[in-house]
Order: structure tokens, then C-alpha cells, then sequence
């Protein structure tokens, strides 16, 4: 399964540009024609970066990045700001509301993928689209699990699951977060449900002896350590 890409930009040519340019370089383009509906889309599911246009009707871009950053669920999300807005304050005042990289229009669709690239790599995106933690591997491209190289049947939920923890070893997850970040704010599930997929996760990591990666912190939540 392609990256995600979230694109908020409300001029149609610009986003059409910007939704070609991004989906010909191979990754999947979510769409927003503003502030308000990129939150919607964001709760419904994580893209793995944001390009944010500053001139947004409504919300403007840089308060849609200073909510995103106060939100737990988009904290840690990457962010461009896309704008004409080309002076050092401005630049500052995107960079003091957590917008990771800045470029300005009108813009080199080859210098704007590179950003987008780069910026993933910075932020921690897996090489080549494939996740690794010891002998655990993931393809996201495939939605495919393998261990030791020997693939294993994994359903979507519990991949979901295990790329999240995978992507962020020895951080502690609340059952809550796990709900928001796996299935979407607009999904009700209780959260005894969550328990329920860390125990088949852990079952499909079994007989490998490695279901001791998935731990549990008493009266916290789960964590993946990936020193066991």
C-alpha cells in the first residue's frame, strides 16, 4: 500500500497539480479543499505527511498546523507549508507552530517531491516502504508480514496494529490512542476490543518466540520493546 499524502489546498488547479504531481511519484493522495475537512479526513485515518497551503478559507493553514500539533493523534505528524508567502517571518511563524519544511509558489514539482522525500526519511518513514525490527519484517506496500523471512497470515486490523507499535519501539500506547490511531476517531469501538487484537497479535508471534515484544504496562497500555 502506497504512503499517504494529505493535501489541504482550496485553489482546484493547484490541487489538481499537486494531486497528479504527488500520485505519479507513486504515493496515495488524500484531498482537502480546506482546513476543516483535512481534520475530518485526518480523524477517519493518518496519511504519513502533511502539505498544507497557508492561504486556506476559514482556518488558515497555520492554524491548521499549530491544532495539529496540539492533538495528540497529528502531534507527530510531518508537515509542509505550502504558500506565496515567501519572507523570513513568515517562514518563522510556521516554524514556531511546528511546520517541519516551507516551500514557496510557484514551486518546482521535481523540488517538491524531493522535500516530501526527504522529509520522510527525516521523520523516520521506512526505507524502500518495508519496516524492520529484528527478525520482524513488514511490507507496507503488500500489507505483508514476514518473520525470519518465513511469511505469516496477518489479518488488516492486527498489521495495522503492529505497524504502529513497530514505528514507535518502547513508546507506551494507551488503549484510547491505539482506538485513534488504528481505527479512526470515527469508528466506535469499545476498548476492551483492543485487548482483543494485542492477544491475536501476540498468538501470530507465538511460535517464533517473539510475543514477549508486545508488552503490556499495567495500568497504562502496550508497548513494543523491541529488546524483548
Amino acid at each position: 500500500m502506497p504512503q499517504a499524502i494529505l493535501v489541504v489546498e482550496d485553489e482546484p488547479d493547484i490541487r489538481e497539480l499537486l494531486t497528479f504531481t504527488i500520485g505519479r511519484a507513486g504515493y496515495d493522495v488524500v484531498a482537502a479543499e480546506s482546513a476543516e475537512q483535512a481534520l475530518q479526513k485526518l480523524d477517519k485515518g493518518l496519511p504519513e505527511l502533511v502539505l498544507i497551503d497557508w492561504m486556506l478559507p476559514g482556518m488558515d493553514g497555520v492554524e491548521l498546523a499549530k491544532r495539529m500539533r496540539q492533538d495528540e493523534l497529528t502531534a507527530d505528524l510531518p508537515i509542509i507549508m505550502l504558500t506565496a508567502r515567501g519572507e523570513e517571518g513568515d517562514k518563522l511563524k510556521s516554524f514556531d507552530v511546528g511546520v517541519d519544511d516551507y516551500v514557496t509558489k510557484p514551486f518546482s514539482p521535481r523540488e517538491l517531491l524531493a522535500r516530501i522525500k526527504a522529509l520522510l526519511r527525516r521523520t523516520g518513514a521506512p526505507e524502500g516502504n518495508v519496516l524492520e525490527s529484528g527478525d520482524i519484517s513488514l511490507n507496507l506496500d503488500s500489507h505483508r508480514v514476514s518473520i525470519r523471512g518465513e511469511p505469516i497470515h496477518i489479518g488488516p486490523t492486527e498489521f495495522r496494529l503492529l505497524e504502529l507499535l513497530m514505528r514507535h519501539p518502547e513508546r507506551v500506547f494507551d488503549r484510547s490512542q491505539l482506538l485513534d490511531r488504528v481505527w479512526g476517531r470515527s469508528v466506535y469501538v469499545e476498548e476492551r476490543t483492543v485487548d482483543v487484537h494485542v492477544l491475536r497479535l501476540r498468538k501470530l508471534l507465538q511460535p517464533f518466540d517473539l510475543a514477549h515484544l508486545i508488552q503490556t504496562v499495567r495500568g497504562v497500555g502496550y508497548r513494543f520493546s523491541a529488546g524483548g
